[in-house]
């Protein structure tokens, strides 16, 4: 920290690195990686669960103290070195250098599941060219006998809500309403039982064989990725300008439609009504320095890559407030977008609003889905929800693998001219990857990578960069480097959050994620014990490259500690 390091100039002109070009290229790119599907489902949940409106208040203090500085580090730090996750190391601290590879590990594990649920989305966003949703009835061959239409269900709370004065209102209100206690509902049973086909499953240990129809939306995901990466950013820059820009088109659209249906109101009352008591909760401020950090993503080398792209004199720190302050506003967008919808939902239902809400990814493949199955043009709306979830989940997964290419790129030179070649055969490892979760049971997979496969192990690597940048490299010396970049340097706030703050944030997520993550499920499965084992494994296994790289580092060094480190 106290910038003891070697002075280090400004890295030379590589004449063979390419620049974006136009800024506006960059902008988009940061923003599409950041705004990806949880901006969409579980921001939404997690801010009426811990106080609505109140919730804000811990949401921004965690965005300026502990989301806002790590971000602003990692846009800096990669405009300065002008290189990826790996190469980036060889220059401000050798010995840590296993952090590059544990984040193109995890970047890896991402790529492998988180592109399945692109998939499901994929799979929706066909069946929805029909004159209405198919999990809109009852009437289908996946369909079993407790299926129940979400028409059904509100005239059966009829019975429920009636009272003596309004008895004769509702004698007669469906002759069809179901008091099956097992009844399910038809968009349920779409997902479960013609998306998924997980009825074919008994879990983890038999999950079936490959859904072919699932696999070949996969490979389209793929085929896309591949397309914008292949070329660099020369294919993906232009990419974002539909992938990031469509998106909010489409939120704009579904809130404006959203707002005129009955209920609307009372959902987004309900969404930001402040519950001030629950500041006095632990738990709100951890889920709002957890959401933030989840949310901005520094840690997975994507904001290194994109950013060492700029030109060195980009003012990135104009780029970090502006994007962090879009990424912020797009949560709160989505949220009224979703509970006008979940509004009219509790409205038609005779439900509150926490009874149809879910924490999950059933919010946008059965709660929403089947919310706007019952507004007329049912399918229009289905088809740009859908494509709304594909570009979003696109973006996101466009700034994970390049984040991976440039840091194998820039560590191995030699491959740049291979780039195609190169690119297609990580699109096909990660492929073959996430075969296993479109199995009749990939959504049992699919659950327990999203709970081992980042959550937990990216908190220690951002910890362990801040420690690095922070106190290693020194702080002096990194705003050395960005007055060398912008003209001015980093005020003490960023300095002190760079040092002491931030890593506080860090170490104290990752302790509390240890010690409080829950085991993965879905539904009623119970997870077994074999399973949650090979979850931690997964946790372990791009810490272990850390630990095995440093004492390599030592075994290999001729000198002092203070060389090895340097």
């Amino acid at each position: 920290m106290d910038g003891t390091t070697k002075i280090i100039e400004k890295p030379s002109e590589e004449p063979e690195r390419e620049s974006w070009g136009k800024k506006t290229e960059f902008l988009l790119s940061v923003v599409g990686f950041a705004v990806d599907l949880g901006n969409v489902w579980r921001f939404p949940y997690i801010c009426f669960k811990n106080g609505g409106g109140a919730f804000l208040i811990p949401y921004l203090i965690m965005l300026v103290f502990g989301g806002l500085p790590l971000f602003y580090m990692e846009l800096a730090l990669g405009q300065f070195q002008r290189c990826g996750c790996l190469t980036v190391w060889n220059r401000i601290c050798p010995l840590f250098k296993g952090v590059g590879m544990a984040i193109c590990i995890i970047a890896t594990f991402v790529a492998i599941y988180y592109n399945t649920i692109i998939a499901w989305a994929v799979y929706f966003f066909f069946s929805s060219f029909r004159a209405q949703p198919p999990w809109l009835t009852c009437n289908n061959t996946w369909n079993t006998p407790h299926c129940t239409t979400f028409r059904e269900r509100a005239l059966s709370m009829c019975f429920e809500d009636r009272n003596d004065t309004t008895a004769s209102t509702y004698s007669n209100c469906s002759a069809n309403a179901t008091s099956d206690d097992y009844a399910s509902a038809a968009s349920t049973e779409f997902f479960e039982r013609e998306v998924l086909e997980m009825q074919y499953s008994s879990g983890l240990d038999n999950v079936g064989p490959v859904k072919w129809t699932m696999a070949l939306c996969l490979m389209t995901v793929f085929l896309i990725v591949y397309f914008a990466l292949w070329k660099g950013i020369k294919s993906s820059g232009k990419a974002v300008w539909v992938t990031a820009i469509l998106p909010y088109v489409v939120l704009i659209i579904l809130l404006i439609r959203g707002s005129t249906l009955p209920g609307a109101y009372e959902g987004i009352k309900f969404f930001i009504t402040p519950k001030w008591e629950m500041l006095l909760t632990i738990t709100v401020w951890l889920d709002a320095a957890a959401q933030i950090f989840f949310s901005l993503g520094p840690g997975f080398g994507v904001l290194l890559a994109l950013s060492s792209y700029n030109k060195f004199n980009n003012n990135c720190y104009k780029d970090a407030l502006a994007t962090s302050a879009i990424n912020c506003g797009t949560s709160l967008l989505a949220g009224f977008a979703v509970f006008t919808v979940l509004g009219y939902m509790a409205h038609e239902q005779h439900k509150s609003i926490d009874e149809v809400a879910r924490a999950d990814v059933g919010l946008i493949f059965v709660v929403y889905p089947e919310a706007i199955a019952t507004i007329d043009g049912s399918s229009f709306w289905a088809i740009i929800f859908f494509f709304m979830l594909i570009m979003l989940g696109l973006d996101t997964t466009f700034g994970g693998l390049e984040a991976i290419i440039t840091g194998i790129l820039d560590e191995w030179p030699w491959l740049r001219k291979r780039r195609e070649l190169f690119v297609i055969c990580l699109m096909f490892y990660c492929f073959l990857g996430g075969l296993a979760s479109t199995t009749y049971g990939g959504i049992y997979i699919v659950q327990l990578m999203d709970v081992y496969a980042a959550p937990i192990s990216i908190l220690l690597v951002v910890f362990l960069e801040a420690i690095a940048v922070g106190w290693i490299y020194g702080v002096k010396q990194f705003s050395k480097d960005i007055e060398l970049m912008i003209g001015k340097p980093p005020g003490l706030f960023w300095q002190v959050c760079w040092a002491f703050i931030s890593p506080f944030f860090l170490l104290t997520l990752f302790v509390l994620s240890v010690l409080n993550t829950p085991p993965p499920s879905y539904g009623t499965y119970v997870y077994p014990v074999w399973a949650n084992i090979i979850g931690w494994l997964i946790v372990l296994s791009p810490l272990l490259s850390i630990t095995i790289y440093m004492a390599y580092a030592f075994l290999k060094a001729k000198g002092s500690f203070r060389e090895v480190r340097y």
